[in-house]
């Protein structure tokens, strides 16, 4: 007989992990736009904009008896609108195309998931597989993110920032099979 168990790990996003929030899925052909920023601006910052962006996991799991048989996940990069904000006065496509990118940054660290999680067994040690597997993803996602906007200065130079556009399309082009579908 098997049996299904299921469980729901929220995001790696440091605001609250309110069920209500909107979001909306990462989609090639449906680029960032400024509306899509819904969030209230922090004027206490010299940020043009903040992009909210996170990774959802969860997973089933198949058992016969005591024994884990299968499994299925489900991984998906969501933007959050309410949580984005932007200081209309600084906005330009530039700065757009800059926060675009920390989507698509979560977005190729969600496409890295699903890649590891492709070559997981159904083990005994499943659970803690899958969930170091994700606190390793969502650590790197935030290395990343820091990273690029250190090396870009927040978007402004102009250089680092084109070079960053590149590489993050390189390696989205790389893991194409494991996109958010």
């Amino acid at each position: 007989m098997k049996t299904f168990f299921a469980l729901l790990l929220f995001t790696s996003i440091a605001f609250s992990q309110n069920e209500d929030l909107e979001t909306f899925s990462w989609n090639a052909n449906k680029p960032l736009v400024w509306k899509d920023f819904k969030g209230i601006p922090n004027q206490n910052t010299d940020a043009a904009a903040l992009t909210a962006s996170g990774i959802t996991f969860g997973f089933s799991i198949g058992k016969t008896g005591d024994r884990i048989t299968d499994f299925t996940t489900t991984v998906e990069c969501l933007f959050y609108p309410s949580e984005s904000w932007y200081k209309p006065e600084d906005a330009s496509p530039h700065i757009l195309k800059h926060e675009q990118l920390h989507f698509d940054i979560t977005e190729l660290h969600a496409r890295k998931f699903r890649e590891q999680i492709s070559r997981i067994k159904a083990s005994s040690s499943l659970r803690n597989q899958l969930n170091d597997l994700y606190k390793s993803i969502s650590l790197a996602s935030s290395k990343m993110q820091n990273l690029y906007d250190e090396e870009t200065n927040h978007s402004i130079n102009r250089e680092k920032q084109t070079a960053w556009n590149i590489l993050i399309a390189q390696e989205l082009k790389k893991l194409e099979a494991f996109k958010t579908q």
